[in-house]
């Protein structure tokens, strides 16, 4: 019940931010997520005998969303020619040297790599997932209506791998890493995922105002000719909700990874029912990056004369 009454709360508070919120705060608020979740991964390090740079790691992770924040509205498909491309620069070349000079400072030198690798691992791991959510939250065209379009496949893949499997899993899918989930549950995940991206990719252009809400030409001005043949079908919607599951729930297998090899259940408890921030987000963070290079492919389906 508890898992329930947190989604109710939650779901309206993600869709009011992903739709109204501007870039700057968009990005704000899911840099305070990243932040939440990296505490947790950190503090997850002490099972696994590390005991990794804190402070360090997390002012790194809050750095990086203020540079997307600070840029927001502004949006390109490039790393290179992004705006944000300061931010991104520093964490991937200050942050790792910076964690080298400090892990000198530690008496225990066997531990000073260790405890490095951790700690930047929380970089590529949250803070540039993560952030690939904020920029295409910022393309002002098609990026909200497309995060949409990809929480929903992650959540009713959750969803469904949840229920289905507490219900008829006999089949343990990973024993050692997490013993709840169960092949049953997984294929049925994956149906779910499949088929309601097939409908959403074909009545995208129908629900006009709720999933769409632009015209076709001004799709024409950024794509072209969006309805030529090489865009894609309604089987290759359902085949990229495929690829979208199947990384969630890898996501969710290297969260569950990561605890069990701590010894513990749970990331943290700020959500009832569902654990900490991380274990809720932990299927998103390996789909974000399926998304984000699959985005601009995807968004050409997305219309049909019947737009107009």
């Amino acid at each position: 019940m508890k898992r329930v009454l947190t989604a109710v709360v939650l779901i309206p508070l993600v869709l009011l931010a992903v739709f109204k919120a501007p870039g700057w705060l968009f990005g704000g608020l899911i840099g305070a997520v990243a932040l939440l979740a990296g505490h947790e991964y950190l503090g997850l390090a002490a099972g696994h005998g590390i005991a990794p740079f804190r402070k360090t790691t997390l002012l790194f992770i809050g750095l990086y969303f203020a540079g997307l924040a600070s840029f927001a509205g502004q949006f390109s498909w490039r790393w290179i020619s992004n705006p944000d491309v300061f931010a991104f620069a520093l964490v991937t070349r200050v942050f790792p040297l910076l964690l080298l000079v400090i892990a000198m400072a530690r008496e225990d030198l066997r531990s000073s790599l260790p405890a490095a690798a951790y700690s930047y691992l929380a970089v590529p791991y949250l803070a540039f997932t993560l952030g690939m959510l904020v920029t295409l939250q910022n393309w002002k065209l098609l990026g909200a209506q497309l995060l949409l379009f990809f929480l929903i496949i992650i959540w009713v893949g959750d969803t469904a791998a949840y229920y289905f499997g507490r219900a008829f899993g006999k089949h343990r899918m990973a024993p050692r890493i997490s013993p709840g989930k169960s092949w049953e549950g997984a294929a049925a995940s994956l149906v779910a995922s499949a088929a309601v991206g097939g409908l959403l990719f074909h009545y995208a252009a129908a629900i006009h105002g709720f999933l769409v809400g632009i015209h076709l030409l001004q799709a024409a001005s950024v794509f072209g000719d969006v309805t030529a043949p090489h865009a894609p079908t309604l089987w290759l919607a359902v085949a990229f909700s495929i690829c979208l599951n199947v990384a969630a729930q890898l996501g969710d297998l290297v969260e569950s990874m990561m605890k069990r090899g701590a010894g513990v259940k749970d990331s943290g408890h700020l959500l009832p029912g569902h654990g900490g921030m991380l274990d809720r987000i932990d299927a998103l963070l390996l789909a974000a990056p399926v998304l984000w290079y699959y985005a601009p492919y995807l968004a050409r389906g997305m219309f049909s004369p019947s737009a107009q």
